[in-house]
């Protein structure tokens, strides 16, 4: 996943993130399941972690930013699978329906560490969408030293003629 993308919503693993969502939400409302309010709000919860640190990783300016903000996510695709493991202990979702959501969840986990470690190679060219930008301390520092090093320069041509006559 080299390519950076312009919307968060055209990137397949945020599309696959979304329909995981989608799928632990129904399961979620099943009666047995929509009882266990605790894990409900927990899984629920993680489920949407990952989509929603895609976004926002996307929508940050630097290669850092994103690649933090889809650790996060991972960290949350992970979260998912265990917590899926506990409904399926108690019997709230089958261990076929399970098994399927837990692969998908280990799928976009996967997609993930691979985005990340594309991000990490050498030869990764981000693109000016993505490169840092400077702080206003770096910006003012790189003017003082272009005013002194203006300074130094025309003292130096001032001695260089002084010394010529």
């Amino acid at each position: 996943m080299g390519k950076m993308h312009r919307k968060f919503e055209d990137i397949p693993v945020w599309k696959l993130s979304r329909e995981l969502c989608k799928d632990i939400y129904s399961a979620a409302k099943s009666a047995k399941f929509a009882e266990d309010r605790g894990l409900v709000d927990q899984i629920t919860r993680a489920v949407v972690s990952i989509l929603s640190n895609v976004a926002e990783g996307v929508e940050r300016s630097s290669t850092a930013d994103l690649i933090n903000f889809l650790f996060i996510a991972k960290g949350s695709s992970g979260e998912v699978r265990s917590q899926v493991y506990v409904a399926e202990d108690q019997g709230y979702i089958s261990p076929d329906r399970a098994a399927e959501l837990r692969a998908k969840a280990e799928n976009i986990s996967r997609q993930l560490s691979a985005w990340i470690q594309s991000m990490q190679t050498p030869d990764f060219n981000p693109g000016p969408r993505f490169h840092k930008e400077k702080s206003q301390s770096e910006l003012r520092c790189e003017q003082d030293r272009k005013l002194l090093e203006e300074k130094l320069k025309k003292k130096d041509e001032e001695r260089l003629r002084n010394k010529s006559l």
